[in-house]
């Protein structure tokens, strides 16, 4: 087939409504990715935002979500038109990830309460505590019913008007489609799911209405959470409230029929082909994460574990980190304006690709060095807040290479502490695979985090698509369950997605794996210099 044939078939397809959208709505970025029947992406767009402080906790307003999702939205109508010359009016499929866990608590009128608290606050430790001794089950800061839970022991003035409550996946989703629901993967960041159900765990559910009894009687929280649905159910149809919502130039029409939406933890279990027991993936951006999915239930509970399910409903354990690559991105900015004020302005590619190859000539165990990526607080370490820092002892060596190794292995480092507890519970780990703009530069994150968790990491040629891919990828497995029932989401990755794909594996390096072991103890020995910063300053 000829180039032009090629391009032939791809403008077919979109006028035809034959391709699948996905949205994502990460943490500095929206998201919008087009893929084709073959699950190549054609087109994508993007809309940058970020977080603002307010009263002292972190969130996005209904604004920001709406204008972002247009802009990325637009964005990728521009892409498409450019490379095809047709704007995309229907799709077979539509899906919308985001971040997971957080609050956003509506009114019978589906009047926001309060502003969206998301993932990054950690004011829910009362109620995270409290909640995991009721429970016998981790309850992380960040789960939407440790920030109900806290909003009831503060005695805030909303808490008698609350009609729903929902993560940012599941407002989007019930914006475009008027409908309550949430992907499983996602609805077990709210509240924990029994994996033998596929739902909220009843005798849980029970034991919340019995502690809320006092303060709040008649608040029955089953009545409050979405629906739970899995992969490859019929999760509603775009509005034409939501189409206006999303295209307000009134090109895209209504009736696309969206799947469960879920968040960024399970839409990297999908980017990565990593849905079956024994597999595992980590997803690298503003927070990082592992997903290891589980062929038994652990014999303990951990405060460093998060139990979650894939976008099917199989029992996950996740090591959740706040912070992630965003002070790797600091850094990089600085040398960016280092060599422009050198007189060689750079493309951030290019600083980073320089950067992270300069970390391969670095030290086994960074030369002494120590970095510390709190931007945030990290529960996993018991931090509430958190203080970038870059720690060396006089005889330490200073260079670009140790200096960009320990960042690297500093990124890694928490997500490091979490696995060595999966490691104590005997869990077993074929093959980890890991996506993220962290890894387009070849052979460098990849080797490094082989080293930190060791085990084999695996990048595929779809990993820097993230999540707006791996939701585009449930959209249309949703298609594919209506024709076929009984398709199975790992059979449908295995032998549609991934058949072909080209994928890179990193065994761990017994050399690095020896180095970052070094590294990693005097990491954990330096968090008490962390602690004080936090502290002091």
């Amino acid at each position: 087939m000829t180039r032009q044939d090629e391009a032939t078939d791809i403008r077919d397809a979109i006028q035809a409504g034959r391709t699948t959208l996905g949205i994502e709505l990460g943490s500095t970025n929206i998201k919008a990715a087009l893929i084709g029947p073959d699950h190549d992406v054609l087109a994508s767009g993007s809309h940058a935002w970020e977080n603002e402080l307010a009263d002292g906790l972190w969130t996005y307003s209904l604004d920001a979500v709406h204008a972002g999702l247009q802009g990325a939205y637009a964005a990728l109508v521009a892409d498409v038109e450019q490379r095809y010359g047709v704007r995309p009016t229907t799709y077979g499929a539509l899906g919308v990830s985001a971040m997971m866990h957080g609050y956003l608590a509506f009114d019978a009128d589906d009047e926001l309460l309060v502003p969206f608290r998301t993932w990054r606050n950690t004011n829910t430790g009362t109620a995270a505590a409290e909640l995991s001794e009721l429970f016998g089950y981790n309850i992380p800061l960040r789960w939407s019913i440790a920030h109900l839970y806290q909003a009831i022991l503060d005695d805030e003035p909303h808490v008698p008007q609350i009609a729903s409550f929902t993560t940012l996946a599941g407002y989007v989703h019930r914006v475009l489609t008027g409908r309550h629901v949430l992907g499983v993967g996602d609805a077990s960041g709210m509240f924990p799911v029994d994996p033998a159900t596929r739902d909220y765990d009843q005798r849980l559910l029970q034991q919340f209405r019995h502690l809320v009894a006092a303060k709040r009687p008649g608040l029955h929280v089953e009545g409050l959470l979405p629906e739970v649905l899995v992969a490859g159910a019929d999760a509603g149809h775009l509005t034409p409230e939501g189409a206006a919502l999303l295209d307000p130039s009134g090109e895209l029409e209504p009736g696309v029929v969206l799947c469960p939406p879920e968040g960024d933890a399970g839409t990297g279990m999908v980017a990565t082909d990593a849905v079956a027991p024994r597999t595992g993936n980590i997803s690298a951006g503003t927070s990082i994460f592992a997903m290891v999915v589980l062929e038994k239930p652990l014999t303990s509970v951990h405060h460093e574990l998060d139990l979650v399910t894939t976008p099917a409903g199989d029992l996950v354990a996740m090591v959740h980190c706040n912070n992630g690559a965003s002070e790797l991105d600091a850094w990089a900015g600085v040398f960016s304006e280092f060599a422009a004020a050198l007189g060689h302005p750079s493309a951030a590619d290019d600083v980073f690709g320089a950067l992270f190859t300069a970390a391969l000539d670095g030290e086994a165990d960074g030369g002494g060095l120590l970095a510390y990526n709190y931007l945030a607080g990290e529960p996993i370490t018991g931090l509430e807040e958190g203080r970038p820092l870059v720690v060396r002892t006089p005889d330490s060596r200073l260079t670009l290479a140790n200096m960009m190794r320990t960042q690297i292995y500093g990124a890694f480092g928490t997500l490091a502490l979490g696995m060595k507890v999966l490691h104590g519970e005997g869990v077993a780990i074929d093959t980890m695979f890991a996506h993220g703009g962290m890894f387009r530069t070849a052979g460098v994150a990849q080797r490094f985090l082989a080293a930190a968790v060791d085990a084999p990491v695996a990048v595929a040629q779809t990993a820097s698509e993230g999540g707006a891919w791996g939701i585009a990828v449930l959209a249309a497995f949703t298609r594919a369950a209506a024709e076929q029932p009984g398709l199975t989401l790992d059979g449908y990755l295995t032998d549609r997605v991934f058949a072909d794909a080209a994928v890179d594996v990193a065994q761990p390096d017994a050399g690095d794996v020896a180095g970052f072991a070094a590294y990693l103890d005097r990491y954990s020995a330096g968090l008490a210099v962390e602690r004080a910063a936090t502290e002091a300053l």
